[in-house]
């Protein structure tokens, strides 16, 4: 059976230029994978049959001779395919062309496009983190911290090249520099990390004694921290550049903190609000009165109890609360009443709650209403 003409097969003009070839194929094996197409018996055949037009139409040499002699072009030595003879189906030719491609979906992510050569980026270094515990005190009104991060730097002795002298690295010669290695399987190409090199693309010759020719050294480091005002648990600063140091000279990673604001013994944080929890006396809940409570700034406030007040009664103290952290206004500090029952009474106050308690038969509205929806509870059940 005669070839199909390879401008058919991949659907394009005969005078279609290199990138809409390329664009053509990409969509054809997309539409033509066999795993895509598997109640499709001529599938495969099809998809080999694009991959050795596009091998073709891709090279500017093979593209001249094909469009001058046809398929004759690569046949009967003619030149072009595998030597000592015609492309035989395609497909070592066919994994050549699917890897071009792939570099070209693909080759930025070790840092250059397939062509080999020692234009790798050097690795980045890894990004850190820190936990960092600071009081609500420090919280409302930010602060000025140091801290030591246990880390990567690079190497003063070479530089950070690995190098001893800080010469330059050589290119690897497993990988020419790519980093990765490819290995066929069936008409597909599986490319891995380079074992000679670890993806770096490069190797040293002469390491560095200091650092092993890694390029970086382990060592504590000093580092001032602005924690703003208003932070909370979960906040997160970055330092930029403050990581670990990158392997042979590569740029270095960020240092993320991450705040944790510790519990209060008076004060419980809900945003922006503060919360507390102040007790005040039988005597100043049924009479009413003037009471101080503290503030997160070290401050007083003053605050009046009503008459007759309840456990459990709110009570706000307008911008008393935490700071803005992005925006917004000062929270509040909300007080909440705990009125105190007495203990260790004397015999005269106890005398003198006995003789309130037969006298306060109608003092107690919430008690008399309870009760009342007790008995008439009762009195349901037993009809």
């Amino acid at each position: 059976m005669a070839k199909r003409d390879y401008y058919e097969v991949l659907g394009v003009a005969k005078g279609a230029s290199a990138d809409e070839i390329k664009k053509a194929y990409r969509s054809k094996v997309k539409d033509l994978h066999p795993d895509r197409n598997k109640d499709n018996p001529n599938a495969e055949a099809q998809f080999k049959e694009v991959g050795e037009a596009y091998d073709v139409l891709k090279t500017d040499d093979k593209k001249a001779a094909y469009d001058r002699y046809g398929h004759a072009a690569f046949e009967g030595g003619m030149g072009g395919g595998r030597p000592g003879g015609g492309m035989g189906g395609g497909q070592g030719d066919f994994s050549s062309a699917f890897s071009d491609v792939f570099d070209d979906l693909f080759g930025d992510f070790m840092g250059q496009r397939g062509g080999g050569g020692g234009g790798r980026r050097a690795a980045r270094g890894a990004d850190l983190r820190y936990n960092l515990r600071i009081s609500l005190e420090d919280a409302f009104s930010g602060m000025q911290k140091s801290i030591t991060v246990p880390a990567s730097v690079q190497c003063d002795s070479c530089d950070g090249s690995g190098a001893e002298g800080g010469a330059e690295p050589s290119t690897c010669p497993t990988c020419s520099g790519m980093g990765k290695v490819r290995a066929q399987q069936g008409f597909f190409t599986v490319e891995r990390t380079c074992p000679t090199c670890s993806g770096m693309g490069q190797i040293v010759k002469n390491p560095c004694k200091k650092c092993r020719g890694a390029g970086r050294v382990e060592k504590e480091r000093t580092l001032s921290v602005n924690i703003p005002a208003g932070v909370e648990t979960g906040t997160r600063i970055r330092l930029a550049g403050e990581g670990e140091a990158g392997m042979r000279g590569g740029p270095s990673g960020d240092l993320y903190i991450f705040i944790e604001v510790a519990d209060h013994e008076l004060f419980e944080r809900d945003g922006p609000n503060l919360f507390c929890r102040v007790p005040v006396s039988m005597s100043t809940a049924a009479l009413g009165g003037n009471i101080e409570v503290p503030t997160i700034d070290g401050g007083r406030g003053r605050v009046q109890i009503p008459a007759g007040s309840q456990s459990g009664r709110q009570m706000r103290l307008r911008g008393k609360g935490m700071p803005p952290l992005r925006g917004g206004g000062v929270g509040d500090m909300i007080i909440e009443l705990a009125v105190e029952t007495p203990v260790n009474l004397t015999s005269r106050q106890k005398e003198l709650l006995q003789e309130f308690a037969g006298e306060a038969q109608n003092n107690n509205p919430e008690s008399s209403n309870f009760f009342s929806s007790v008995k008439s509870f009762w009195d349901s059940m037993k009809g």
